[in-house]
C-alpha cells in the first residue's frame, strides 16, 4: 500500500518555484525536504532518504544530470525531472538516465500531485508482487531489496540487484548478453561490455571463488545463467 504522507525532496535553485512546490505538496500531505542545488540535494538525499526526488536540470554545484546518476548508483527511488527544458533529446536523456518521469515547467498543481502519485505506484507495485526467492545459498527479499549469501547480507547496487532478480526469474536457464541488455538496461546504448562488467561485480559479492563461479554460470557462445542450489 502506498503510503499516505510520502516525503518528497525537491532540489532546485530558482527559490520561487522551490518555495511554490514546498507550500503545494505541503498542502496535500507532504513532507518536503528542499534544496537549492545538487550537491545540497545529494547530502539531503543520504541523510533524510526521501520517496520521490523532483529534480531540476540546471544548477549551480551539481546539475541534475550529475545528481541523477548519483542518485541511480545506489537506489531506485522515484525521480521526477521538472524543469524548463523541454526539447525532445533532453527528456530522452532524463528518461534513460534513469528518471521515471519528465514534467515541463510550469506544472499545474494537481497534474504534479498525480504524477508523484503515479510514479510511488509503480515503484511499490515493482517492489511488492514478487514472492521472496530462497535455495540453499542465496535469498532474496524483493519488496525490501535485501539479498543474503549463506544468510550473510550483501548490498548490490540497483543494477546489480536487477541484472540478480531477472537471473533467479529465469534460474537455470541461459540467457544472451542482448536478453541481459534489453531487460536490465532496457536499451542497447550499453554494449556486452556493460554486461560482462556487471557479471564481475556480482561474482565478487556471491561466489566464494569469483575466478570460478558455481552460481552465475558462464554459457560460453550462448550467455550466462544461474544454477540455482538444492537445499
Amino acid at each position: 500500500m502506498v503510503q499516505e504522507s510520502p516525503h518528497v525532496l525537491v532540489v532546485d535553485d530558482e527559490e520561487d518555484l522551490r518555495e511554490l512546490t514546498r507550500l503545494t505538496l505541503e498542502l496535500a500531505g507532504h513532507r518536503v525536504t528542499v534544496a537549492s542545488d545538487g550537491m545540497e540535494g545529494l547530502r539531503i538525499f543520504f541523510s533524510e532518504p526521501p520517496d520521490v526526488v523532483l529534480l531540476d536540470i540546471r544548477m549551480p554545484a551539481m546539475d541534475g544530470w550529475t545528481l541523477l546518476e548519483r542518485i541511480r548508483e545506489v537506489s531506485d527511488v522515484p525521480v521526477i525531472m521538472l524543469t524548463a527544458y523541454g526539447q525532445e533529446w533532453q527528456k530522452v536523456q532524463g528518461l534513460r538516465g534513469g528518471a521515471d518521469d519528465y514534467m515541463v515547467k510550469p506544472v499545474g498543481e494537481q497534474e504534479l500531485l498525480a504524477r508523484i502519485d503515479a510514479v510511488r505506484r509503480r515503484s511499490t507495485s515493482a517492489q511488492g508482487t514478487r514472492e521472496p526467492y530462497q535455495d540453499a545459498v542465496l535469498s532474496i527479499d524483493f519488496r525490501r531489496h535485501k539479498v543474503y549469501v549463506r544468510s550473510e547480507e550483501v548490498h548490490l547496487s540497483p543494477i546489480e540487484f536487477k541484472l540478480l532478480a531477472i537471473f533467479v526469474q529465469s534460474r537455470d536457464m541461459v540467457l544472451s548478453a542482448d536478453q541481459l541488455l534489453d531487460s536490465c538496461w532496457g536499451d542497447r546504448d550499453s554494449g556486452p561490455d556493460s554486461v560482462r562488467v556487471y557479471m564481475n561485480y556480482l561474482r565478487k559479492k556471491l561466489e566464494d571463488d569469483p575466478a570460478k563461479p558455481r552460481l552465475l554460470e558462464t554459457v560460453r557462445g550462448f550467455g550466462y545463467r544461474y544454477r540455482s542450489q538444492d537445499a
